[in-house]
């Protein structure tokens, strides 16, 4: 499973869901299904601006967990 690290990222750089989503222009919901991990797809473009506001790799936003056989 591959898993969005972006609640970890929002509080190592102090920030909240609404002002990553003025700053990256990603709508609130999106950002939001992002946080909980709900979202079925992300576009390369979010990656980028996700990766633009963190200053981060995107290594830095993936984890990948591998599934239990």
């Amino acid at each position: 499973m591959v898993r969005l690290k972006l609640s970890e990222l929002l509080g190592k750089h102090k920030m909240n869901q609404k002002t990553l989503s003025q700053i990256t222009g990603i709508r609130p919901a999106t950002i939001s299904k992002m946080y909980y991990e709900e979202i079925k797809r992300i576009e390369m473009n979010q990656i980028n601006h996700l990766c633009k506001a963190f200053d981060c790799q995107i290594s830095d936003l993936f984890e990948y967990i591998p599934d239990e056989h």
